[in-house]
């Protein structure tokens, strides 16, 4: 038996690999951080999702350092048989408070989260809308509920409000990404939200990558758009990107708390997040807060960096976020470039199918508040002389 699956997954990975879609992992000798050692080569890096620069800031390490003396490592069971430490607490009230919602449940992913909050709230008698472009957890979460699941049109409204007009289910639940990680543009929610509420539907929003860097608090697209706990009732907000740690925050009212807390399985049935990590989260939290000055730098570089690209004609997508995507078309002519910027000291992926559809690969560019103007500038020039020619 064993055979039969060896030699099935072979000519799958074969497949894989003539297409030229194999994943590979990088082994990182270095903390995170603008420039990151790989081998024995130190490369710029434009890949990672730590936008504010804080997965290697001292001031978390000494937060976690010593939450791990008072603490111990781990929290030893689940939320609800004995694991639920005050740090726990204290972060999921903080976050509440930072957030406008009256409760908030920690997760030990943002995936984890996602499946755990569609599940929880879903049955085969709900309708479930989603963006197409949205989180491979929220579809997931979507198909693990058993509910009936339809997809509609990237950010498209009168897609979006037919379904909903045509759908007899009792309960509809509208989810998208607030910041969509592959395209970097954010979700109408205004407009969703207005949406929602003249279908009866609850709206979702998953901001992994908008919480911490969006909105004039850093409280991601809902803090951009000005949209309350009433407008937007669940909020999933991931911890290892701009907060630089691990885990995932779900905030709304009460009512829907209680009800995660009682059916949410991937809450219930897992070992609760190790307490000096909630700790260093809610370090990064007040960081956010009082960490305008980083998010002006980094809209500046944003600006910078799309204002560069214009000029030279480089087909950037529309996006106002750290994520900024140059559109190559082709995986060969994507793979291509990266391989060029690799040779000129730079690490920037090439994003291919399955990833991103057929004919849509691209260059994904994300910049840091820790990145400098003249890192920014090299990047610039080596998309110029290595890049560009290819295109």
């Amino acid at each position: 038996m064993s055979g039969i699956w060896q030699a099935h997954l072979a000519d799958r990975l074969a497949e894989r690999e003539t297409a030229g879609l194999m994943r590979r992992r990088r082994v990182l000798e270095s903390p995170q951080g603008p420039e990151v050692v790989i081998g024995d080569r130190t490369l710029l890096q434009f890949c990672s999702n730590d936008y504010l620069g804080l997965c290697a800031a001292p001031e978390l390490a000494e937060a976690m350092q010593t939450a791990v003396e008072d603490w111990g490592t781990g929290s030893g069971a689940s939320h609800l048989i004995n694991g639920h430490l005050r740090p726990h607490e204290e972060l999921e009230q903080s976050f509440a408070a930072f957030s406008g919602r009256d409760q908030a449940l920690l997760f030990s992913t943002g995936y984890m989260a996602n499946l755990g909050v569609i599940e929880a709230l879903c049955d085969r008698s709900t309708e479930i809308f989603e963006d197409r472009l949205n989180h491979a957890s929220l579809i997931d979460g979507a198909r693990l509920s058993g509910a009936r699941l339809r997809r509609y049109r990237h950010n498209d409204l009168e897609h979006l409000g037919l379904l909903l007009a045509a759908s007899p289910a009792p309960r509809k639940l509208v989810v998208t990404d607030g910041v969509f990680s592959m395209d970097g543009d954010m979700a109408p929610l205004p407009e969703l939200a207005a949406l929602c509420a003249a279908h009866d539907a609850l709206l979702m929003v998953d901001d992994a990558h908008g919480v911490g860097v969006m909105g004039p608090r850093g409280g991601g697209t809902l803090d951009w758009f000005g949209l309350s706990q009433d407008e937007v009732p669940i909020l999933v907000a991931t911890l290892g990107k701009a907060l630089g740690v691990s885990g995932a925050l779900v905030g709304g009212p009460d009512w829907l708390m209680r009800a995660l807390m009682q059916y949410a399985r991937t809450y219930i049935y897992t070992t609760a997040h190790p307490p000096a990590l909630a700790v260093a989260a809610r370090a990064a939290l007040e960081y956010v807060r009082q960490g305008h000055a980083s998010r002006m730098q980094l809209q500046m570089m944003v600006a910078h960096f799309r204002q560069g690209c214009l000029e030279m004609g480089l087909p950037l997508m529309e996006s106002q976020t750290p994520i900024q995507p140059i559109r190559v078309g082709e995986a060969r002519v994507a793979i291509e470039a990266a391989r060029r910027l690799e040779e000129s000291g730079l690490l920037v992926p090439a994003i291919r199918p399955p990833t991103v559809p057929e004919g849509e690969a691209r260059l994904r560019v994300t910049l840091s508040a820790a990145h400098s103007m003249a890192q920014v500038d090299r990047l610039l020039h080596a998309l110029r002389t290595r890049v560009l020619p290819l295109l």
